[in-house]
């Protein structure tokens, strides 16, 4: 495994399983093959309602706790409920997680980062993490924050690199976490005669060139998945390196195409938008 230290010497894993989509059973099962798997990092997050699903996963693991790195998000409608991490923390079943983010710059973000300020002090959480934070949001809250985030997650592959956010990021030592790695499945992205002239070289699949890009471009990568096969073939990427060559081929892909567009209409709605933890 490749680790990233963070700006407060956290060691965080490059590769984790992501959540996203999946349903508790789903991510119980997935989450339970990756540790067995070699993963480490596992991501989650209020709004996948799965949390409780990951904690029983974690926990039936049988690997010690102090070798994961667990993060999740706290959603919007959260940010002002004083409880919300200790609930969080209830879900996971855990005493602390290694990586709490506001999830989106939505309703009162800034009560919701004095929260994570606040745990984050108390050693309920071990790093800050920010959400679909740009532009305006990110500067304004990297103006204003005491504690500076230590990581960042947002959209990012060979077509989007997000280059303006991860510049950000580098210049205030925030490590950077991409989700839709894999271009959120576009066959387009994982048929680039590129991308397979590459993998046939390596002997290695799209998918797996992909993720080893972003992992030599310096990004902590969480592709989901619930199938056990992919979940495997996806941890398989640190026995071959990228060339500085290939490395500039797929740089080439890039023509900024996001798969999620921020807009005014969903921050509005994600601040209103009330979760229902019925989950089993």
């Amino acid at each position: 495994m490749t680790f990233f230290e963070l700006s407060n010497q956290c060691k965080m894993p490059a590769l984790g399983i992501g959540t996203f989509l999946l349903s508790p059973e789903e991510a119980e099962r997935s989450v339970l093959a990756a540790l067995k798997d070699g993963y480490r990092l596992v991501d989650t997050a209020n709004a996948y309602v799965n949390e409780r699903a990951v904690g029983r996963a974690i926990r039936n693991s049988g690997v010690v706790r102090s070798e994961l790195f667990v993060s999740t998000k706290l959603w919007p409608t959260e940010y002002e409920n004083e409880k919300a991490v200790d609930e969080t923390l209830e879900r996971l079943g855990l005493e602390y997680v290694d990586l709490l983010f506001l999830h989106q710059p939505a309703g009162n973000w800034k009560a919701g980062y004095k929260l994570l300020e606040k745990a984050y002090k108390e050693g309920k959480i071990k790093a800050i993490g920010i959400s679909n934070f740009e532009g305006e949001s990110l500067n304004e809250l990297l103006n204003n924050c005491e504690i500076k985030p230590h990581v960042i997650q947002a959209e990012a592959h060979p077509y989007f690199w997000n280059k303006e956010v991860r510049r950000v990021a580098a210049i205030h030592d925030i490590q950077f976490m991409s989700w839709y790695p894999l271009g959120h499945g576009d066959t387009n992205l994982l048929k680039e005669p590129i991308l397979t002239t590459i993998a046939n070289n390596h002997q290695k699949t799209v998918a797996q060139i992909i993720l080893k890009w972003h992992i030599q471009c310096g990004m902590v990568v969480i592709p989901g998945s619930k199938n056990p096969d992919h979940i495997r073939e996806n941890f398989e990427l640190f026995d071959f390196e990228l060339t500085d060559s290939e490395m500039n081929m797929i740089a080439s892909l890039h023509k900024e195409e996001r798969y999620y567009i921020p807009s005014e209409d969903n921050l509005q709605k994600y601040a209103t938008f009330h979760l229902n933890y019925e989950e089993k």
